[in-house]
């Protein structure tokens, strides 16, 4: 009985129709491609034995000055930090900063125990709490203090002093600060639409009107300033944590207040994406304001100083940044931006337009590996940029399958990450048959194949200076990646699956005797389940599962069809396997 080998090339061939001759492999779950054959992927390992509050959607280990491992994680209700084992919760008591005003900025009425404040484009509320300081006497009162805001318009707000003015004036002083206190308030667990006609959940908004707040799920900002964790709630303050985990987070003084995204940049500088202008104070989607070097907060700009700002061109608005060496990438909706440090106080960063059309579905669909990025953009096409080039489409055997069945309104929880060890990308993504939470992901392994499979994880990010890659699920749970051979402790659950293929080139009816398996590595069973039928469309039969046993020289069985399709799964704890060249034992019918 001669033998046929079973050596598809690598990645999934997905979208296209179930038969391709020769074999392709079209599906499967937690497998990865390495030097042009499938494994099993690592398994993974209980991080903490402490649950996360919230739903977490930012991941983030750096190092201290002593070389101990920090991760951060961000949720939709908490900031908690891992330390020594520990998971501690440093989440900020205030949703803004420290701000100073500008010169003379209250103004009292005689007999009147009311202050006026001005300060453009506030961020505060009727009924909020806020600490005044600095001030010095206006109108024969010096209003310092803990005060309630009793009357709010868009460029002032006023509170009730303890005492009633002795005139009418205009003064405080140029030193005057506002602390807000106003507690941390959660975020959205899911996206429910955004401003705009039509962009709002059912019932948001008055009938006939465009909902004017944006529903997003939260999603995080996290980096490092030396030891300091820099973290940004979207659409939130800038928030610093000092390395003390018997202290919270707080808000960089004198940042702006609301901020899409925000990095800590190897200039020593604190960046801010999509801010409030520094002169008028309305928020701008597509405003970009920076701290002075060595100053994160100093954000003022001055001639001698390296604070500064610079609006984005063309519209949209700014969905995400990354550090690519000492430059930085930024993305709006519609496309590809450089930033380049000049140093220069009259033009400490340029920006450039790198492209169009390319630009960014959610805030973390993106991640940098080396001098390139990989990002998927709003009409789910795969891009590349490399420092020095142009944005490249990807093509991608399985995005059709992504496309379409990614979650309506749930793009911003779609999470990238690298994973150095095995060169690939990975997308987390929510899949509508599942729900509309991250449950599936593809990959790209930096081969050139693709591949895919189910695997529920709301933040991930590579090793970093930590040992391993970090996840979280939905349920809280943080785990270490690309450990052991087990689902932390649970059998890890895996298959591939080829397309449909002809067993004899000739295109004959055969016979399959046996199978000759050649498995790397074995833990566990491997099961074999074969498909025949006589022709592409025709009935399909079923043999099968067959056990492969670690050592296993030659498996038996009797199968007749013209076109073969074969699934490889396991399901044990633990389970790995390493597939390489396999051989059958075939028979063509009615043949000698």
């Amino acid at each position: 009985m001669p033998t046929i080998p079973f050596m598809p090339p690598p990645g999934f061939l997905y979208d296209d129709t179930s038969f391709s001759s020769p074999a392709r492999y079209k599906t499967g779950s937690c497998v990865r491609f390495v030097n042009g054959q499938w494994q099993v992927l690592g398994g993974w390992e209980s991080l903490t034995t402490s649950t996360l509050t919230g739903v977490c959607r930012g991941v983030f280990p750096w190092n201290d000055n002593d070389s101990y491992l920090n991760i951060a994680f961000g949720t939709h209700s908490a900031l908690q930090v891992w330390q020594g084992g520990m998971l501690y919760t440093v989440t900020p008591t205030l949703n803004y900063p420290k701000a100073t005003l500008g010169a003379n900025p209250l103004a009292t009425t005689n007999a009147s125990a009311t202050v006026v404040v001005t300060q453009a484009g506030h961020p505060y509320a009727t009924g909020q709490s806020v600490i005044v300081a600095g001030a010095t006497a206006v109108g024969g009162i010096t209003p310092n203090g803990t005060f309630t805001i009793t009357a709010t318009t868009t460029d002032t707000w006023s509170f009730t002093f303890s005492a009633p003015a002795g005139s009418t004036a205009t003064g405080g002083g140029s030193a005057v600060t506002v602390t807000p206190q106003y507690a941390f308030q959660p975020g959205q667990i899911d996206g429910t639409g955004g401003a705009g006609y039509g962009t709002g959940s059912y019932g948001v908004g008055a009938y006939g009107s465009p909902s004017t707040t944006e529903y997003f799920p939260r999603t995080w900002s996290l980096s490092a300033y030396g030891e300091y964790l820099i973290a940004n709630p979207r659409d939130g303050a800038i928030f610093w944590w000092q390395n003390n985990t018997g202290a919270v987070a707080t808000p960089i003084d004198n940042s702006p207040a609301k901020v899409t995204y925000a990095l800590a940049m190897p200039q020593r500088q604190i960046m801010a994406f999509g801010c409030s202008e520094e002169t008028s104070g309305v928020h701008n989607h597509l405003c970009i304001r920076w701290s002075d070097i060595e100053g994160p907060t100093t954000w003022t700009t001055s001639s001698s100083n390296n604070a500064g700002e610079y609006i984005i061109e063309g519209g949209g608005r700014i969905v995400s940044a990354m550090l690519v060496g000492e430059f930085v990438l930024v993305w709006t909706s519609s496309g590809l931006h450089l930033g380049t440090f000049l140093g220069d106080p009259g033009e400490t960063w340029r920006f450039q337009r790198q492209g169009d059309n390319c630009g960014l579905i959610g805030p973390n669909a993106v991640c940098v590996v080396g001098q390139t990025a990989y990002w998927i953009s709003p009409d789910t096409q795969f891009w590349t940029y490399a420092l020095g080039g142009q944005p490249q489409q990807i093509p991608s055997t399985v995005r059709k399958d992504f496309a379409d069945n990614l979650a309506p309104g749930q793009f911003d929880k779609i999470v990238a990450s690298s994973i150095s060890q095995w060169r690939e990308i990975k997308w987390f993504y929510p899949d509508q048959r599942d729900g509309i939470e991250n449950s599936r992901y593809v990959t790209l392994s930096l081969d050139g194949s693709w591949d895919h499979g189910q695997l529920a994880r709301t933040a991930f990010c590579d090793a970093g200076t930590a040992s391993s890659p970090i996840g979280a699920t939905y349920a809280g749970a943080a785990y270490w990646h690309e450990r052991g051979n087990s689902a932390d402790g649970a059998a890890l659950e895996w298959f591939i699956e080829s397309t449909d293929f002809y067993a004899d080139e000739s295109q004959n009816e055969v016979k399959i005797g046996s199978m000759w398996p050649n498995f790397m590595g074995q833990i566990g069973a491997v099961y074999l389940t074969m498909y025949t039928k006589h022709f592409p469309q025709d009935v399909e039969y079923t043999h099968g599962p067959y056990t492969l046993s670690p050592g296993k020289n030659q498996k038996s069985f009797r199968c007749t069809g013209r076109v073969t399709r074969l699934k490889f799964s396991g399901n044990s704890s633990p389970s790995y396997a390493r597939m390489g060249k396999c051989e059958f034992d075939v028979d063509i019918v009615g043949g000698r």
